[in-house]
């Protein structure tokens, strides 16, 4: 783990970032990119896809190590091929949206993932069976290194995960005051605690509408950014969520935003997770 943490502070990688990231970034934002994203799954696609091609090639190898059928072992080795693609494509959306620790090591990731694929297309292309099976054999521990440094992004960096969700468990059950009413402005964002949790207020069209602040894709500020149309848009990496219930109206955030029950009493807000009050 130390090899790869040095990846997380290698400027050296910072071209290839930066190359990479223009590329993936060729696909807009809309409809296709947040496909990608996975924000109709509600969380990201990357993951579920790269089962199909480590599936694969892992079946190739077994009948390779167990005398199976060379023909089948191809097959396998050419479908996971072909399924690797739109992983790819999804792993580079992601990716593109990340930190610059994540994009460094995800740089490595994706370069081992290229190399695994072309080991296995150069198995396809093989002419004897040994060097066949060499190559895939090479592909799978090329692919399984690379699926480390992939890890390594998701569960030490948080490439992925859902940086909001531990706000319900940290707000206390029931009502709390949140701010004097007449301090919250029409249509503007506002910062404020709640105990030691940030949280963003709208107030539009005289309702009031609290969310958690820091944006579920990366900890971006929301209440620095924008609203407009009911939406709050994270000026990290532009994630969109609504502000009536936090749902995710534009990626790369997967994740809703929490959202926070309100009421004015006295001529101040208080707040309340749903459900616990």
């Amino acid at each position: 783990m130390q090899l790869i943490s040095r990846l997380e502070r290698d400027s050296r990688l910072d071209k290839l970032v930066y190359a990479g990231q223009r590329a993936a970034r060729l696909i807009r934002p809309g409809k296709v990119r947040d496909g990608l994203h996975g924000v109709w799954l509600g969380h990201p696609l990357h993951p579920l896809l790269v089962q199909a091609p480590v599936g694969t090639w892992l079946s190739a190898s077994i009948l390779d190590l167990s005398g199976g059928g060379q023909k089948a072992a191809r097959r396998l080795a050419a479908a996971g091929l072909m399924a690797a693609v739109p992983a790819a494509v999804a792993g580079a959306a992601d990716w593109s949206e990340q930190h610059e620790q994540q994009m460094r090591v995800g740089v490595v990731h994706a370069t081992g993932n290229l190399a695994a694929m072309a080991l296995y297309g150069a198995s396809l292309l093989a002419r004897g069976p040994r060097l066949g099976r060499a190559l895939r054999l090479a592909g799978l521990a090329v692919v399984s290194a690379s699926g480390l440094a992939g890890g390594h992004i998701s569960f030490r960096l948080a490439g992925g995960a859902n940086h909001a969700e531990p706000v319900p468990h940290l707000v206390e059950p029931g009502w709390h005051h949140l701010s004097v009413a007449a301090d919250l402005p029409e249509g503007k964002p506002v910062r404020h605690m709640l105990g030691e949790i940030p949280v963003v207020a709208v107030r539009a069209n005289g309702a009031v509408h609290v969310l958690a602040d820091r944006c579920s894709h990366m900890s971006g500020p929301l209440s620095d950014g924008d609203l407009a149309d009911g939406c709050l848009t994270c000026p990290w990496h532009s994630s969109m969520f609504r502000i009536a219930d936090g749902s995710v109206a534009r990626g790369p955030a997967t994740a809703p935003q929490p959202t926070f029950r309100t009421r004015e009493v006295g001529g101040a807000i208080q707040v309340c997770l749903p459900g616990a009050g």
